[in-house]
């Protein structure tokens, strides 16, 4: 199904005197086939304003473009299809050599026993591979566990599985955003608590390249404490780090989340791929005693219709 978005300045008056002017406002639509007098009601429930007046639109576009969430537009998308899903996987392919944080060892894979050799160990026409790999715990989509930043904190054993697994998913498409921090702000329309809050910043599409270390977004140090504030169950990102990691040797959303018991998901991808409301994300690290990080498969399920025109 694709989607559509408006694109306006507008001006609103209040029946008890005053106004509000915005300039450059884009908003979901149910459809293209929307009149301005609709928009300018969808305008209004989305910003949740009383006693206005009078609503006037200016140089009103509509656009194909992807949903971002605009408050009082899921209701009038018509109903799906029951039982029609899809699974989008949200993790990056680890290999051999894979550079996944700059400075940090690259997976190194090798055999223990090849195919060849195992044939003189099992009946005949019987064969099998195992092979070691070596890697840091981050590498490539993976999980932050308290441990990982506090010595008394939670390791990945530790973990209860209701809070990785089968999350109702808040999915905050910022990737054209004008700034590299997150603020608490884009966050104020959102039901977070208990939620997967994920930040699809597009910063993935540098993935594996020398780009991906610098100027990458991250969340700011007002957005971590309202996510904490408002009770998130885990918070993910597209990006090098959910921390600034040009600031120095700072890391207030590393050290403010997992000490709330908030899980940190690094290294996401395909993100875009999601809608901002209605996805289930899972993930879950193996239970790695006495560890705090470690690679997971990261996915989502979605209803098929509802990516279709990502896909």
């Amino acid at each position: 199904m694709t989607e559509y978005r408006a694109h306006f300045d507008a001006t609103v008056e209040f029946v008890n005197g005053g106004s509000l002017t915005a300039e450059g406002f884009r908003l979901d639509l149910p459809s293209a086939d929307v009149d301005a007098d609709a928009i300018g009601r969808l305008f209004v429930q989305h910003l949740g304003l009383a006693l206005v007046g009078r609503v006037e639109l200016r140089g009103l576009q509509i656009v194909e473009e992807q949903h971002r969430g605009s408050r009082g537009i899921q209701e009038a998308v018509p109903e799906r299809r029951a039982g029609s899903r899809r699974v989008i996987d949200l993790s990056h392919r680890i290999r051999d050599g894979l550079v996944t944080y700059p400075g940090l060892p690259a997976p190194v894979i090798t055999p223990h026993l090849t195919r060849e050799a195992s044939r003189a160990v099992y009946a005949p026409g019987t064969e099998f591979a195992m092979d070691i790999i070596t890697m840091i715990g981050n590498t490539g989509t993976y999980l932050d566990s308290p441990y990982h930043r506090y010595a008394d904190g939670g390791d990945l054993a530790s973990l209860d599985l209701a809070t990785l697994v089968d999350l109702r998913a808040e999915v905050v498409h910022v990737a054209d955003a004008t700034e590299r921090g997150v603020p608490a702000s884009v966050f104020y329309d959102r039901d977070v608590r208990g939620a997967a809050v994920l930040l699809h910043t597009g910063w993935d599409r540098h993935f594996g390249t020398p780009g991906y270390l610098k100027g990458a977004p991250f969340l700011t140090s007002d957005a971590v404490s309202y996510l904490v504030d408002q009770g998130a169950a885990l918070v993910g990102i597209d990006s090098l780090n959910i921390d600034d990691a040009e600031s120095g040797g700072e890391r207030p959303a590393h050290s403010g989340l997992l000490a709330a018991g908030i899980h940190v998901v690094e290294h996401l991808t395909s993100l875009g791929s999601l809608p901002a409301r209605g996805a289930r994300f899972t993930a879950a690290p193996p239970a790695v005693e006495g560890f705090g990080t470690f690679p997971v498969r990261a996915f989502a399920v979605v209803d098929a219709d509802a990516v279709a025109q990502r896909a």
